[in-house]
């Protein structure tokens, strides 16, 4: 009896010890801000979704508001103790980028799933540096009644910004307090609207500001025509007479207006005419704002793989898309607009699909490790312009020699 115990023990331990040892979890430490707030239920819902696909890998969700969270990530980054995965707006990922604190994420990412605007916003040298989570963007909104009204066809996918001008001259015909087109003339809307014309606020490897190109100047020059002169057909300021760019257009006033996305509900509940959209036009080329908050990866992260898998799903996780589109966070990067039907099929805007067209030409952000220095100064100049005869290009001279003077780069 007793050798046959001894003999079973004996079995027993070599099955204990065939048996495969089950490997721990990995945990992965995740800094966000953009969820803090009304959307923290559906983040850590978007987590749990990982968790349960991918059960050798533990979230350790860190998540602090905006107002707080630049700063408290710069602190831990500069520490040494950066989170595995961190969230970005899109003017502060430069900056990191720039800094070298976003791990390259090249083939650690499945880019078939995000459109190649999206893409290219997040890359440099041809290496990906983050992976883009969510989106907004603006685009070209027009009154369908004033063109209407002035004979002539609405906007389409083939329109320049020259046709926008054309078009918004005979629909400033029609009467004093109406108006062609609106675009504010901003650091955003400029850097923006270069791009478009082939120019750049800074050379091609970032060692030089380049803002009184002859591309910038004409694009510039564009702008002022608008609001400058006795037949313009942009509103100054002072013919607004307080009201701001959304109420002329929900009163009918204006023709064109180039806004965000976030104006859709706005303007469903106040326009009592059809409205519809296009990608925003651009000079030579297509460029669109591309405001967006990506994931990137810490360099130091000793588990990047394991990372990049969780920053990928977060951008591209079919259960994890539903669960933003359901709780209408922002809007999802993929290039698959098949799995975007709950949002395209909300009208006005007939033509919803002109949204995820715009991924297609994103500009992004000019990439400076002092944005905001460089912003100020350009807004600064171009914010007097329309009160004031001042040239385009001695307006970018000027900006050009402050930006030099400043050492931002």
């Amino acid at each position: 009896m007793k050798k046959t115990i001894a003999l079973l023990l004996v079995l027993l331990m070599v099955l204990v010890q065939g048996l495969p040892v089950l490997a721990e979890p990995v945990t992965i430490t995740y800094a966000h801000f953009s969820g803090s707030g009304a959307q923290e239920e559906t983040l850590k819902k978007m987590i749990e979704v990982f968790e349960e696909k991918n059960p050798d890998i533990k979230v350790d969700l860190q998540i602090t508001g905006f107002q707080d969270y630049f700063i408290k990530l710069a602190t831990t980054v500069g520490g040494g103790n950066a989170p595995d995965v961190f969230e970005m707006n899109m003017e502060n990922y430069l900056s990191y980028m720039l800094r070298d604190a976003c791990a390259d994420l090249t083939g650690l990412v499945n880019t078939e799933n995000y459109s190649a605007g999206t893409l290219e916003a997040v890359s440099s040298d041809g290496k990906l540096y983050a992976v883009p989570m969510s989106f907004s963007t603006c685009i070209l909104i027009y009154n369908k009644a004033l063109f209407d009204e002035a004979g002539i066809a609405y906007p389409n996918d083939e329109w320049t910004w020259a046709d926008i001008q054309t078009a918004a001259e005979a629909i400033k015909a029609l009467g004093d307090d109406i108006w062609g087109v609106f675009q504010p003339i901003t650091y955003n809307e400029f850097y923006k609207s270069v791009k478009g014309n082939g120019g750049s606020l800074l050379n091609e490897d970032y060692t030089a500001f380049t803002a009184n190109s002859p591309e910038n100047i004409a694009v510039l020059e564009a702008m002022l025509k608008r609001v400058r002169g006795e037949n313009h057909v942009q509103p100054t300021a002072e013919e607004m007479a307080g009201r701001g760019d959304w109420d002329m257009f929900t009163e009918g006033k204006l023709g064109m207006i180039i806004t965000g996305i976030w104006a859709f509900p706005t303007f469903t509940e106040k326009c009592d005419f059809d409205w519809d959209i296009v990608v925003e036009p651009g000079y030579d080329k297509k460029s669109t704002f591309f405001f967006a908050n990506v994931n990137c990866v810490s360099p130091s992260s000793e588990k990047k793989e394991a990372a990049a898998k969780f920053a990928d799903a977060m951008g591209s996780d079919p259960d994890i898309v539903q669960l933003r589109l359901d709780a209408s966070w922002e809007l999802p990067t993929i290039a698959d607009q098949s799995k975007l039907t709950q949002y395209l099929e909300v009208t006005p805007p007939a033509n919803r699909s002109a949204v995820f067209d715009s991924m297609d030409y994103a500009a992004a952000p000019p990439a400076l490790k002092e944005a905001g220095a460089a912003s100020e100064i350009i807004n600064d100049v171009l914010s007097t312009l329309e009160m004031n005869d001042v040239s385009a290009e001695e307006a970018l001279n000027d900006i050009q020699s402050q930006l030099d003077d400043a050492d931002l780069l």
